[in-house]
């Protein structure tokens, strides 16, 4: 007759998990991969916003058109064509948003009227907000 073998000593069998090696390793991965998309994310968000402003450079400038047209000469200053400038005979503003004089990085278009280009030049500066760059630094104009 066979006896039954007492709980205590039959052989535990082997857990099928993970080692804390394996674990760090899929983690590390983890961290290289999230590392490498968010890069990729950021440099399209910029790339975004940079032709954003040069949209809005030539959106900008039609607001400044109209503020001529009614007026006769292009605004002094940006802020014209939110408030009624001293120079506005004729104005059936606004004309624009305070948010629409700045840019999609958050730095203020330059305005020069007269111009150099035209009647009057705007200026987008670029992701940097400074004058000159390439690339999501370089400048746009509205004669461009």
């Amino acid at each position: 007759m066979n006896t039954p073998t007492p709980f205590l000593a039959r052989p535990l069998p082997r857990s099928g998990g993970f080692s804390l090696i394996e674990m760090l390793a899929v983690i590390v991965l983890i961290g290289i991969v999230a590392t490498i998309v968010v890069q990729n994310v950021g440099n399209r968000v910029n790339t975004g916003k940079y032709n954003a402003g040069k949209a809005q450079v030539q959106s900008l400038a039609g607001k400044v058109e109209a503020y001529a047209l009614d007026n006769g000469s292009p605004p002094q200053r940006l802020e014209d064509l939110v408030t009624r400038g001293g120079n506005a005979k004729n104005w059936n503003g606004p004309y624009a948003k305070e948010s629409d004089l700045k840019d999609p990085f958050g730095n203020p278009f330059q305005y020069k009227s007269p111009g150099e280009h035209g009647d009057f030049d705007l200026v987008f500066l670029g992701r940097d907000g400074q004058t000159g760059g390439a690339e999501l630094n370089a400048d746009y104009g509205n004669w461009q």
